[in-house]
């Protein structure tokens, strides 16, 4: 396991909120400038993994980023429909639960450029249907950013 791994592990499993600050260092350093029409939006951890950490790892990753860059952050615009867990589950399987996970909370601004905000992406199935589901509500552009990509390999994550 490398240097960011632990560090995404420490901040998420062991509520090691001090690797906040490094992994949106990470994050920030890769980002160019960005137009003022800017809304970061969090991924939406499900509500046990939540309870279990005491915080929602994205959300606080979207606030510190909008923070650093001045930019808009909704925490409350997609929120999950479902509480199916990502980790460990194969691609197919990961597509399937992301197509049914996301709803939209409030009014998409469709002059807004969203930013959905992950630690960490896999399949790219949830940013996917994250991005479809502000689509489908009105947003006319959606981009994603994330601290990490993580290979799934024959069924598998490959550390």
């Amino acid at each position: 396991m490398d240097t960011l791994d632990t560090a995404i592990d420490r901040y998420k499993f062991a509520a090691a909120r001090g690797m906040l600050a490094s992994l949106v260092n990470v994050v920030d350093a890769r980002l160019p400038s960005l137009p003022k029409e800017i809304v970061f939006v969090p991924i939406p951890t499900i509500s046990k993994h939540v309870r279990e950490r005491g915080f929602d790892h994205a959300v606080l990753l979207a606030k510190e980023l909008g923070e650093r860059r001045k930019l808009a952050v909704a925490t409350s615009l997609l929120r999950r429909r479902t509480n199916t867990v990502q980790r460990e589950a194969t691609a197919r399987r990961r597509k399937l639960q992301a197509k049914e996970a996301f709803r939209v909370q409030g009014k998409v601004d469709d002059t807004a450029i969203y930013v959905l905000v992950d630690d960490v992406m896999t399949t790219g199935a949830t940013l996917h249907y994250g991005a479809k589901t502000l689509r489908d509500a009105g947003a006319q552009e959606v981009w994603a950013v994330v601290v990490a990509r993580q290979v799934l390999k024959q069924g598998k994550i490959k550390r």
